[in-house]
């Protein structure tokens, strides 16, 4: 949380442009075409948003849902906006390859 709290983003960003109905799915496939080790059958996909606190100085974090290479999920068409991500708002994914579990509770170390 700290990097984005100092208005910088992790060093490991990728920028999307993408439309509020996008699915959790339909954006994992956009993450895959540009990081070829996300492609792997199995890999799981975190998604969380995070989003300035208007009542306290800082940002939070809300886990959305996950998605897996190779598998269907529940998640799989789940939207931004049905998550109620806003314009400006950051993305995070936590990416766990297939030779590891992800990790329980909370996925982010903030």
């Amino acid at each position: 949380m700290d990097e984005f709290s100092r208005g910088n983003v992790p060093s490991s960003e990728l920028q999307i442009y993408t439309w509020m109905d996008a699915t959790l799915k339909e954006l994992t496939s956009l993450v895959k075409e540009v990081y070829p080790e996300a492609r792997k059958k199995g890999t799981h996909f975190n998604f969380a948003i995070v989003f300035m606190d208007l009542k306290r100085p800082g940002y939070r974090v809300k886990e959305i849902g996950s998605t897996m290479s190779g598998r269907k999920g529940t998640d799989d068409s789940m939207t931004l906006q049905s998550q109620k991500f806003q314009i400006g708002d950051y993305l995070d994914i936590a990416i766990t390859p297939p030779n590891r579990a992800p990790p329980s509770g909370r996925m982010r170390p903030y």
